[in-house]
């Protein structure tokens, strides 16, 4: 998923968006080795070596990797959905966004 999170990243560069990792890898130097060579700009927490680690309980992650797409208010509006459909979760809530944020007359 790598390329096309980078790819999102740089297409929403200028608008309010952030991409938000969560790792459970259980080697933390081999972790940030891959972050470097991914190219891995965006923040990634590391969930302390574990699937059951504090990050993934508290959210009731099940399954990796598991993706939750939230609105500027943090309300989760999509889980698990990918590619194209991920872009279109994301561009949709831009959308409303901007509806919320135009001068009403």
């Amino acid at each position: 998923m790598y390329p096309h999170e980078r790819s999102l990243v740089k297409k929403l560069e200028s608008k309010p968006f952030a991409l938000i990792g969560v790792n459970s890898d259980t080697n933390r130097e081999q972790l940030k080795q891959a972050m470097q060579r991914e190219q891995i700009t965006w923040r990634s927490f590391w969930d302390g070596g574990s699937t059951q680690g504090p990050i993934a309980t508290q959210w009731g992650v099940q399954g990796w990797p598991t993706i939750y797409v939230l609105d500027h208010k943090g309300v989760i509006r999509h889980v698990n959905v990918r590619g194209a459909a991920l872009d279109q979760a994301v561009d949709g809530l831009l959308k409303e966004l901007e509806k919320e944020d135009k001068p009403r007359s």
